[in-house]
């Protein structure tokens, strides 16, 4: 049964997940975490850091995290990531066939003008949702871890965004600053 719910799940997301991984990440958070409890909110944070440390796209490899943490087998990471990756790979065959032909027409330049801001939602949600007590600490709890991830945070969104640092090199950066402050 579990099998069919991952793959229900997570065809869903693959469907619905327009922007890429990380605008999938609010929805694939709502359902396995808060819809079916398959994972833990720390496990989803985990999952999500893990998933961008491994090479390929972070919505796939969380699908695949997700599946195995939810079995317990490699099967329920086959399910899971070949469910999100069926809806992208149907709409592309489809798509190819006529969007070279039909690229300029204006209901298709209405319906891409229209998916824009989705994107920008669906990114900024992931973004909210990244920001969880798991990342930053609790202000009531640990006052010192919160404002030392809060400076962490600005320092590297300021650093990639005003100063186009290279974002590798300010992973690593805030990897070494967070091992020596905390």
């Amino acid at each position: 049964m579990i099998y069919l719910q991952l793959f229900y799940t997570f065809f869903q997301i693959g469907l619905f997940g327009f922007g890429g991984g990380y605008a999938m990440l609010s929805m694939i958070q709502g359902e396995v975490v808060t819809r079916y409890n398959w994972l833990s909110p720390q496990e989803f944070t985990d999952i999500v850091a893990i998933s961008q440390m491994t090479p390929g796209p972070i919505g796939i490899n969380s699908a695949t995290y997700v599946g195995f943490t939810a079995t317990g087998s490699v099967w329920g990471s086959v399910v899971a990531t070949f469910a999100v990756v069926l809806p992208s790979f149907i709409l592309m065959l489809t798509i190819s066939k006529f969007f070279l032909k039909y690229q300029k027409h204006p209901a298709v330049e209405a319906v891409f003008s229209g998916l824009r801001p989705a994107v920008v939602g669906l990114l900024a949600s992931a973004a909210l949702v990244l920001m969880n007590a798991e990342n930053f600490g609790s202000p009531t709890e640990d006052i010192y871890s919160f404002i030392v991830s809060c400076i962490i945070f600005l320092v590297a969104f300021v650093g990639t965004k005003k100063y186009k640092l290279n974002p590798i090199g300010m992973i690593i950066a805030c990897g070494i600053a967070g091992l020596i402050l905390y």
